[in-house]
């Protein structure tokens, strides 16, 4: 299935196709305060519509995720990083894509708050 998705304002948007298995519920310092729900794809699933500067990054801790948020709304539609086996990977907030039932979605909990 083909997803699009943005920030509040549009001034972030993307898209990305794929199947949504599960979704990951992290309560770490950032995820928790932030209420995201992320789809974790390889990072070419992801194309980016508007101009990467558009975003702001923010990283924290170890400093290997980028946090992506728009500046002028805030909301924070995905995140770059690397998984453990060296593949770039985005970590979509999938409250931030287009008609997709929130209610119907498996969730897996994470505590990041040991890691």
């Amino acid at each position: 299935m083909k997803y699009r998705g943005s920030c509040h304002c549009g001034q972030i948007a993307f898209e990305l196709e794929g199947e949504i298995p599960t979704v990951l519920s992290c309560n770490c310092s950032i995820c928790q305060r932030k209420g995201a729900l992320m789809w974790f794809v390889p990072r070419p699933a992801l194309t980016l519509l508007t101009p990467p500067e558009n975003m702001r990054s923010y990283t924290f801790n170890k400093h290997v995720i980028q946090h992506h948020f728009c500046p002028n709304c805030g909301i924070h539609p995905f995140g770059e990083g690397v998984a453990p086996n060296g593949d770039a990977m985005a970590a979509i907030n999938v409250r931030c894509l287009e008609e997709v039932d929130i209610a119907a979605l498996t969730i897996q909990h994470f505590n990041g708050r040991e890691m």
